[in-house]
Parts: structure tokens; sequence; C-alpha cells
């Protein structure tokens, strides 16, 4: 089985809700001015996409209107989320998945 590059400096992972076999790394590529997201299954990658500074400022807006909505709405879901912002953002990362 392949092992997992470590993510950089900025980066985290996500674990579907369908299972922890599943996961989302995002990683930001500061020296290419993009974010890679990539899909992994049992700690082999399935795919992945290359986002450019523009479309990731679009897809933030995107899911900041849409967790909005949900506390605005008063969603169960909304209301436990925790935002990483500024310090732990960049530190609270794992180093492979």
């Amino acid at each position: 089985m392949p092992l997992p590059h470590p993510l950089p400096e900025t980066g985290a992972i996500f674990l579907d809700a369908r299972g922890a076999e599943r996961a989302m790394r995002v990683s930001w590529h500061s020296e290419k001015d993009l974010i890679v997201l990539s899909l992994w299954r049992d700690n082999v990658c399935t795919g992945s996409f290359r986002l450019g500074l523009p479309e990731a400022a679009q897809l933030m807006q995107v899911l900041q209107t849409g967790l909005d909505q949900a506390y605005a709405d008063g969603h169960p879901a909304a209301a436990r989320a925790v935002p990483v912002t500024g310090h732990h953002a960049r530190h609270a990362r794992p180093a492979a998945i």
C-alpha cells in the first residue's frame, strides 16, 4: 500500500460522513497560488482537483452563505459547528492520512 504524502504547512483532513475510510484533504500550495482538494479512500488518493485563488474565494463565499443560512434556520448541525480561524487553522492539522 502506498504511503500518503504529508500535508503542506497549511492544510486539513476532513472525514466523510459515510465513514472514516473516506476523507478529503485540502492543501494550500502558496508557491503555485492554488489549493488542492483530494479525495481519499483507505489511504489511497482517488481523485484531485486544483482550485486557483479566485475560485477558492468563490468557494469560500458559497460555503459561508450556506453556513449563514443554516445558522439562521436554527439547523442543529450548524449549532455544533466550531469555526477554525487564524492561528488554529494553520496549526491544527494531521501530518498525513
